[in-house]
């Protein structure tokens, strides 16, 4: 059954959320509000909105949301590196690999190692004579290894792909409720829906399916921003490294570096002992005075920068046209990913 949720952009609930955003307490307008999500943003990524739109949240709860169609604004160049060449090649080549919420420096000499790292005889991803390393350095190996089911040609690859592989920039429609609104129970993750959005376009997607990547043999390292490409998103964030444009907020513990699917704010990391000070929850969440529910995100050693989601969800969409459904959604892949699932 639907329940409503009253959006009226007034005291209460929006009342704590505003300060986050840089708003006074008190009623505000809804231009108000579209004007200072829009003034977030990087204006290269806005492909168009913001504006409101009616929305049936991941609970079945009818909202208001706005709707902002991105692309990711960021150059060739400031993506990357992400694979060495050689495994004489020093970290300035190569991006990170996490293990076990660890993060490593992708340079020659870890590759050389991984056979050690693994306690598996089977990792070979370099030439024994001139050193070179296996790189997916085509549209065609990108297209073949990062996959769910890994072309074996690919096996004993270290994986990279470009934005210059793609026909067009990706442009994403995200519908995300004006005032979250709770959730009834902690929400798990949807492995398909992205985690929410930086203020530069990019996708905060969900993990990286490591156990796949490691059965083909392969690594698909981040850069040191914890992005990486794959052909269906283009480049997207498994986690917040400190590279996204920062709003900074009155009373905000952190800065603020962008949205939740659930609408709630996503700010940067807590570390040393404000974190353990703070004690957050499962969902990397908490709520401060003044600013209400917010999250802290993970840095790229956790594969993702929310574990789960403390309200109701919104949509990502490939029209902005289409309407957001978040409870209807149909088991499997989003469109487009049917026969060749990302595995990145």
């Amino acid at each position: 059954m639907k329940r409503a949720f009253n959006t009226t952009l007034g005291i209460g609930v929006v009342g704590m959320l505003m300060p986050t955003l840089g708003l006074a307490h008190g009623p505000v307008s809804t231009s108000d509000r579209l004007a200072q999500i829009q003034t977030m943003f990087d204006s290269d990524s806005i492909v168009e909105g913001p504006k409101v739109v009616d929305c049936t949240l991941s609970g079945g709860t009818e909202a208001q949301c706005f709707s902002i169609t991105l692309k990711n604004s960021l150059t060739q160049h400031e993506m990357g590196p992400w694979c060495p060449g050689n495994i004489a090649d020093d970290a300035e080549k190569g991006g990170i690999w996490v293990r076990d919420g660890v993060q490593y420096d992708v340079d020659g000499a870890f590759v050389e190692n991984l056979a050690t790292f693994y306690d598996d005889p089977k990792w070979q991803l370099f030439d024994k004579d001139s050193g070179k390393i296996k790189v997916t350095d085509t549209q065609k190996s990108c297209a073949g290894a990062a996959v769910v089911d890994v072309d074996e040609q690919y096996n004993n690859y270290c994986v990279e792909c470009s934005t210059e592989y793609m026909d067009e920039a990706v442009e994403t429609t995200y519908v995300l409720p004006l005032v979250p609104v709770p959730a009834e129970d902690t929400l798990e993750v949807d492995p398909h829906m992205g985690r929410g959005i930086a203020f530069n376009g990019v996708k905060f997607d969900a993990a990286a399916p490591q156990d796949v990547i490691l059965a083909a043999h392969t690594i698909a390292p981040f850069d040191d921003c914890g992005g990486h490409v794959n052909l269906h998103v283009g480049y997207h964030y498994h986690g917040a490294n400190g590279c996204s444009p920062k709003e900074e907020m009155a009373k905000a513990d952190a800065p603020m570096i962008g949205f939740a699917m659930d609408g709630y704010p996503i700010l940067a990391k807590l570390t040393g002992d404000v974190a353990k000070e703070e004690g957050l929850d499962a969902c990397s969440g908490h709520v401060s005075e003044g600013i209400g529910y917010h999250y802290h995100g993970n840095s790229a050693d956790k594969n993702e920068i929310l574990g789960c989601f403390h309200g109701e969800t919104g949509c990502s969409l490939d029209s902005p046209d289409a309407v957001c459904t978040a409870n209807d959604r149909p088991a499997g892949p989003p469109p487009g990913e049917e026969n060749a699932e990302q595995a990145e």
